[in-house]
């Protein structure tokens, strides 16, 4: 049987941590920056976990090695 690959556009997106979570980043922050206040901004820092239910398809689905 061949190996599952991991889909090379989630490796990008997302990472698993020790633990087993789903880190992302945060969406809105490429451009259009003008646009949003500086609440807005500060507030899209950094990264998110994903829910549990979400979490675990993105592992099964697209990071399978992980």
């Amino acid at each position: 049987m061949p190996k599952i690959k991991t889909k090379s556009g989630a490796k990008k997106r997302f990472k698993v941590t020790g633990s087993g979570k789903v880190l992302y980043a945060q969406s809105g922050k490429r451009h259009g920056m003008i646009k949003r206040t500086k609440k807005q901004i500060r507030q899209l820092r950094g990264t998110n976990v994903l829910f549990k239910t979400d979490g675990d398809n993105v592992k099964k689905y697209f990071l399978p090695n992980a």
